[in-house]
């Protein structure tokens, strides 16, 4: 594939490129005592500039509870979590909205659409609460949904829509802006293979253009379009490989 030379490129020039999301000795754990769930143990893994990372694992590895503390939407029990360099543990309340509304697009399992806005208000919102005039920001997200195939919904509320273009709709409003950090959890659950492909696409694109890109994902065909695949079990990190291998590797090519 394509995207497979790019990265190839970005190495050959020597430069490594600035980390985008680095977590450090990151520990989640739910409750105390014997009753303690340890969704996470000691993760270590950095995310730079260009590049498009899969996690991986079975139900319950922690993969979800990662997302979520990189980007802010969690705190962690242990280890810290830094967003271009900055470190989300020492932020305070306002200073951590900022950074999720300009610097990170997260897109949820369950969409996370306010029902009382259209397609396009939903899409806008970020950018409007970040100082961008109305007319502007309607205009971005008018080109976000081109983008996405779904310039017809502009103006209808997410009760109007299918599930699949309501999940569209939730990536095109992470993906508006010039947001530097892009955490997708399932972004394809809704969606069939070609449309699927299409966002997997487009989030490479956006790799591509610059952007550290982290999906988390039980699609194996998916690792494909990463640069590596991270897999995840019992809230560690057992495995790293690139994507080809990874591919081989789950698709049962590479066994003995």
């Amino acid at each position: 594939m394509s995207h497979q030379a790019t990265a190839e490129d970005r190495r050959a020039t020597g430069e490594r490129p600035a980390a985008v999301l680095e977590l450090r000795e990151l520990s989640r754990t739910h409750g105390t005592g014997p009753a303690a769930v340890h969704a996470l143990r000691g993760v270590h893994m950095t995310v730079r500039a260009g590049e498009f990372v899969a996690v991986m694992g079975p139900s319950g590895s922690g993969k979800s509870t990662l997302l979520t503390l990189a980007g802010g939407l969690d705190t962690a029990t242990g280890g810290e979590v830094l967003v271009e360099g900055r470190s989300l543990g020492q932020l305070k309340r306002a200073q951590l909205a900022k950074l999720r509304r300009t610097s990170i697009g997260y897109v949820f399992q369950d969409y996370n659409l306010i029902p009382a806005l259209t397609a396009a208000e939903n899409i806008a919102l970020p950018r409007e609460l970040d100082g961008v005039r109305q007319r502007a920001a309607r205009r971005e997200a008018l080109a976000a949904l081109e983008e996405m195939g779904l310039a017809e919904v502009a103006d209808r509320f997410p009760d109007e829509i299918s599930g699949g273009q309501q999940q569209r709709v939730a990536i095109a409003r992470a993906l508006v802006g010039d947001r530097r950090l892009l955490l997708a959890d399932e972004p394809t659950g809704a969606l069939d293979t070609e449309t699927s492909d299409a966002v997997l696409a487009l989030l490479r694109r956006r790799a591509d253009q610059g952007a550290a890109v982290v999906l988390v994902t039980h699609e194996t065909r998916f690792a494909a379009w990463a640069d590596r695949v991270v897999f995840l079990r019992d809230g560690t990190v057992v495995d790293e490989s690139s994507a080809s291998s990874a591919e081989s590797l789950l698709t049962g090519e590479g066994a003995r």
